[in-house]
């Protein structure tokens, strides 16, 4: 039986109930609104903070209902905690992304009055059907979400299934209330082609297509192409119903600015409305339906999404949601999230850290989702369907960001995912005639988005975990292609504007085939990636004692005056200091060339001590920002496990906050909050790609990884608090342990790490080899 087959039949059984008393109720740890923000006053840079979205889904699933406040700009989530009014409620969103966004599609909202076909801006929103909002009546928890509109006294509840998403409205006394649904809608663009049609007098179904020309990811350069598919029904039977159509000139560029601007904005005004029509294809639609309410008169939609078809949007439907029983569907969601965050059980910390940390643990159960329907039916990467055979297929691999820790997380709470994710990146290869792995995926698309080969990572950091439930042959022929498409090339270094970011990152990715290459027993390719994965030698210079970006003809390109600190020098996103300490599968290597522990230690305090107290975006330690998040532990490789211990405390404390600014920076999909649930746990990885993980400071008195299954992993951390961050000495299994790193062996084997915590370091602690 498939691993969606034993979750529907959780979702769908009674039994839920029983189960409760069973399970930690981890859920209600969960503040959705940690990092729900795209303020760039707030952040101080265009960055803005987490970007995550407040509204209900379930674990890894398909559907989000979630407010939106927002269509445009560089707001993946549609939606931002500062926010006055509020346009409608999607049943599609992203999670965390720092590009122009896409998805937010499938957009809700209950309007009463006269019947308006734009949404207005947050500047003017009575333009429009959006609403201000009682800011006080808005909550979140794990799988609900719920609001009262203002302007139209209408309070809105949203809860989801794993496919499918239930909305319910209760309305004031009106005799023009509506549920209106804006099928064009789309973050960052605009759906291009729209189809509805009502099939009776209480369901409709259509789809959205979005293309490019939209734009959407990226504004259209990810390249993001796909077709949303509905069926949804009304509690409230279609009497007085419609379909509102702009017409948008041929031509007509449908790009995030345009789409925003004056001119486009009136044609969607004064689009054209038709009552009662019963099927409609156009270019800019929008379906409503109208009744009479009494005073708090509930009126309910429920709505299954596919992206296969139309008949897979309604089988996903009645398979999870098959009555009005809004309070039900919202228990199942929350006992979804029970089950899925007893994978890790902590004890100790405050209250503020326990909800910091479940929802981390929540923000990384988001993506990769699930992108098949309930019936194994996935649209592929050659637009065709196709049936998933021994995996779930799944989409949005953050690929930069999530290497570093989040995918590494889930290789010991959640291996099946490891290999599905990778599943879904080898065949998408094939169905799209591709003969490399995409290093940004979303719904199929090879974005390109970021650099580097972080595929690569992924599959060598499973392989070499015994994670192998994929095609391994082929898995590592596109490893192989990728880094020869994307790499150092003969000169051995990167030229363009990014040499230090580029020739890095594809030293490691070139390091992470010879690993699997080790496996294969293909000693040729050992030699041959080992050796590339020294490039880095290649930009350093002895002269500066730190990495140079090259010219095309191997000259050093010009030191800034600001030195190291100069943001975007050779770097992406970051500058030479921030970008220079990633050397990971050679810290040896790298710390020899940098002058010696003794002097790199020093620079590395210099780094953390120089960061605002905040950990906002800075140009020293920047965790708001991913090319730093194994910098703390480098601690552990030059004879000073106690600093490590000092600084991952420093950040957890510092960075990762119960309020809305709780993410210094993007949430990327996962990767910021992984990064939080492994440190505050006590372990985290410098090198993917190797099974050793590095011991710190647990923030809390005792982690359980594994807590569901048999083999658990117990890190025990006594007389820990807020001042004991030190450990003093250590036993594994029983055993005096005097390392400062453990193998993803031990941890998956079961057992307990117990660490004796203190005020004043033990700098005689973990310098076993």
């Amino acid at each position: 039986m498939k691993k969606r087959s034993i979750l529907m039949g959780l979702c769908l059984t009674a039994s839920l109930a029983c189960q409760t008393s069973k399970r930690a109720e981890n859920a209600k740890y969960v503040n959705p609104f940690i990092g729900a923000s795209t303020s760039v006053g707030d952040a101080g840079v265009y960055h803005g903070l987490g970007k995550t979205f407040p509204g209900a889904t379930t674990p890894y699933g398909m559907v989000q209902v979630s407010p939106n406040t927002i269509t445009g700009g560089d707001n993946g989530s549609g939606y931002s905690y500062e926010h006055t009014s509020i346009e409608g409620f999607a049943f599609t969103q992203m999670s965390g992304v720092g590009w122009f966004g896409d998805l937010g599609n499938f957009l809700v909202m209950p309007t009463v009055g006269p019947l308006k076909t734009i949404s207005g801006s947050l500047e003017s929103p009575d333009l429009g059907y959006r609403s201000r909002y009682d800011k006080k009546s808005e909550k979140a928890s794990a799988g609900s979400y719920s609001v009262f509109l203002t302007d139209y006294k209408v309070k809105a509840e949203a809860t989801a299934a794993p496919h499918s998403g239930m909305l319910r409205f209760t309305f004031p006394a009106n005799d023009s209330s509506r549920i209106q649904i804006d099928l064009a809608r789309r973050v960052g663009g605009t759906s291009t082609e729209q189809y509805v049609k009502v099939l009776n007098e209480n369901t409709i179904t259509g789809w959205m297509k979005c293309t490019p020309d939209g734009g959407g990811w990226g504004n259209g350069d990810g390249k993001a192409d796909y077709t949303v598919y509905f069926y949804a029904e009304f509690s409230k039977p279609l009497k007085n119903y419609g379909v509102w159509s702009a017409n948008i000139p041929d031509g007509t560029v449908r790009k995030r600015e345009e789409v925003l601007g004056k001119a486009y904005q009136e044609w969607v005004a004064d689009a054209a409305v038709s009552k009662n029509v019963k099927e409609k294809q156009g270019k800019h639609l929008g379906f409503f339906t109208e009744f009479k309410t009494t005073q708090n008169e509930e009126v309910l939609l429920k709505a299954g999404i596919s992206f296969v078809s139309m008949d897979g949007a309604k089988n996903n439907l009645t398979k999870e949601i098959n009555d009005w029983n809004f309070e039900n569907v919202q228990q199942q969601a929350t006992e979804l999230w029970n089950q899925s965050l007893s994978k890790v059980e902590v004890e100790g910390g405050t209250e503020d850290e326990r909800k910091v940390f479940y929802t981390a643990l929540y923000h990384t159960q988001i993506d990769p989702r699930m992108f098949e329907d309930v019936d194994g039916n996935y649209i592929g990467g050659d637009g065709k369907a196709h049936q998933s055979k021994a995996f779930t297929k799944r989409t949005i691999f953050s690929g930069w960001d999530v290497f570093r820790s989040q995918m590494p997380l889930q290789t010991i709470i959640n291996p099946t995912l490891v290999s599905d994710m990778i599943n879904s990146l080898v065949t998408l290869a094939d169905e799209k005639d591709k003969d490399y792995l995409e290093r940004w995926e979303l719904l199929n698309a090879y974005s390109g988005c970021m650099i580097g080969n972080p595929a690569v990572s992924l599959i060598a950091d499973a392989y070499v975990k015994n994670i192998r439930n994929f095609d391994v042959p082929k898995a590592y022929q596109l490893a192989v292609n990728s880094v020869e498409k994307f790499g150092n090339g003969d000169k051995g270094y990167t030229t363009d504007g990014f040499g230090i970011s580029h020739t890095l990152e594809y030293a490691y990715f070139d390091w992470c085939v010879a690993q699997i290459a080790k496996g294969l027993g293909k000693t040729e390719d050992v030699n041959k990636y080992s050796k590339r994965g020294q490039a880095f030698r290649n930009i350093f210079d002895p002269e500066k004692g730190w990495f140079r970006p090259r010219d095309k003809n191997g000259n050093w390109e010009p030191w800034p005056a600001e030195g190291r600190l100069k943001q975007w020098y050779g770097s992406i996103e970051s500058n030479a200091y921030q970008q220079g300490w990633f050397v990971p599968q050679d810290v040896d290597g790298m710390v020899a060339l940098m002058g010696g522990k003794e002097k790199v230690t020093a620079d590395l305090l210099t780094f953390f001590e120089k960061a605002p107290d905040n950990m906002m975006w800075n140009d020293y330690y920047n965790h708001a920002n991913e090319p730093v998040h194994h910098v703390p532990f480098l601690f552990n490789r030059v004879g000073s496990p106690w600093l490590t211990q000092k600084w991952t405390r420093e950040i957890c404390k510092r960075a990762y906050l119960n309020s809305v600014e709780g993410l210094v920076g993007n949430e990327d999909v996962g990767q910021m909050s992984a990064w939080y649930v492994l440190a505050a746990s006590g372990i985290h990885p410098i090198t993917p790609g190797d099974s050793r993980y590095e011991i710190t400071s647990p923030a809390f008195n005792s982690v359980v990884l594994n807590a569901d299954k048999d083999k658990r992993f117990t890190i025990k951390a006594n007389n820990n608090s807020a001042q004991n961050i030190y450990i003093q000495k250590a036993s594994l299994n029983g055993k005096p342990y005097n390392k400062c790193y453990i193998d993803y062996k031990a941890i998956m084997d079961g057992g307990e790490l117990v660490l004796e915590m203190g005020s004043v370091p033990n700098k005689a602690w973990g310098l076993e080899k």
